[in-house]
C-alpha cells in the first residue's frame, strides 16, 4: 500500500524516542499547461470536479495564450493557408480536435 510515490513519507520520533515513519498523502500541485507549461488560472485544486476546470474550450488543458493560438492555426488549416506538417508536433494534437470538433 505504501509502495508507491504518491505517498509522502515523514519520519518521526515518538514521545518513547523511537523512529517511525508515517506516511501522508502527498499534496495535489496547481494545473499547467500542456503546451507552454505556464500554471492555469482559475481553477481551484480544491473542490468538485467543476470547479477544477473551466468550461470553455480546451479548459483545464491549456493557458488561454496557446488557446488563442491552436484557434488561429486551427482556422489557417482549414483554409488551406497552412498544412498540418507545418505546426509543431505538440500543438498539432489540438489543431486536429479543434478541427475535428
Amino acid at each position: 500500500m505504501h509502495r508507491s510515490r504518491s505517498v509522502k513519507k515523514v519520519n518521526r520520533i515518538t514521545s518513547k524516542g523511537r523512529n517511525v515513519v508515517h506516511y501522508r498523502g502527498a499534496k495535489s500541485a496547481q494545473p499547467h499547461c500542456a503546451i507552454c507549461d505556464a500554471e492555469l488560472n482559475g481553477i481551484s485544486i480544491k473542490g468538485g470536479r467543476s470547479r477544477r476546470s473551466n468550461s470553455r474550450l480546451f479548459g483545464g488543458v491549456l493557458c488561454a495564450g496557446c488557446t488563442s493560438n491552436i484557434i488561429t492555426l486551427g482556422s489557417r488549416v482549414e483554409q488551406g493557408d497552412m498544412k498540418l506538417n507545418d505546426i509543431s508536433i505538440k500543438q498539432r494534437r489540438y489543431v486536429l480536435q479543434l478541427v475535428a470538433h
